[in-house]
């Protein structure tokens, strides 16, 4: 595991990052023992905690193949991107079209530190700094340095990004005021942990459970009901089958779910702007 020696410039060792914590999830090595620990306080509720980061990573890699090879994506903007690891979303473009544009934001110092030095790529990829919860700041960067055609179809990706938003933070103003400067032939991808509530009362116990852990933990993570994350698309037109279970959403077969405990505890699902 990375040492606290090593940690970046800016980097807390003291307090847990979300970015890093996915990181120990999916068995990287870019996480600090604070980290490990408030993924074991969850995983003592769910087990199979790094199963449900590897089915949000496996859910991104069907996803953004999807927008490029079926909807015809060219150029992504990836909110929340965490740290590089093994299927980013640039090498899941590429895959379809070498010269499909890669926009990757994030705010945690480690996350950019090693997106920066790994990512980015002056000619199809960038790495920016910035808040999700500030969209019209972010929205003028990127128009300012003309990391992305706003006059051309987006893939516009929030994913496990709006469940670590606040109610407070307006996570369904926040994804309005980004959908409202998508074009129209554009689309949206969301990932969001998810509370059943009453059609299954013992899911929906456990994600309650792990939504306090995670916010004494990381102070962060809402399990918010159906309704609630289908908000979030607004009117955008949801591409079957909807939103579902992470590992319903376009099946491949290359990578099946071991999840059980937060299997129906974590829901994704892509919408298109007509």
């Amino acid at each position: 595991m990375t040492s606290d020696k090593a940690a970046p410039p800016g980097v807390d060792t003291t307090r847990p990052s979300i970015a890093r914590v996915y990181d120990y999830y999916l068995g990287g090595k870019d996480n600090f023992a604070v980290d490990r620990h408030a993924a074991q306080m969850a995983m003592q509720v769910t087990p199979d905690g790094p199963e449900a980061g590897r089915a949000c990573r496996a859910f991104l890699r069907r996803s953004v193949r999807y927008l490029a090879a079926e909807a015809g994506i060219r150029q992504f903007l990836d909110l929340g991107s965490g740290l590089p690891t093994r299927g980013n979303v640039h090498e899941i473009a590429h895959q379809v079209d070498p010269d499909a544009r890669v926009v990757y934001v994030d705010n945690d110092p480690m996350a950019l530190a090693h997106g920066r030095a790994l990512l980015a790529d002056a000619r199809t990829t960038t790495v920016v700094g910035a808040d999700v919860r500030q969209p019209d700041e972010l929205l003028a960067e990127l128009r300012e340095r003309k990391l992305i055609d706003f006059d051309q179809p987006v893939g516009l990706l929030l994913l496990a990004i709006l469940h670590h938003l606040h109610d407070d933070d307006d996570p369904a103003g926040v994804a309005r005021r980004l959908i409202d400067a998508l074009p129209s032939g554009s689309y949206l991808a969301i990932s969001h942990f998810y509370d059943p509530g009453a059609a299954q009362p013992e899911v929906s116990a456990k994600a309650r459970a792990v939504e306090k852990v995670f916010n004494e933990t990381l102070g962060t993570g809402r399990w918010r009901t159906r309704d609630e994350i289908l908000g979030f698309f607004g009117d955008l037109e949801l591409v079957p089958p909807g939103l579902v279970p992470l590992a319903e959403w376009h099946p491949d077969g290359e990578e099946d779910t071991k999840q059980t405990a937060t299997y129906h505890t974590i829901v994704g699902g892509v919408a298109r702007k007509a």
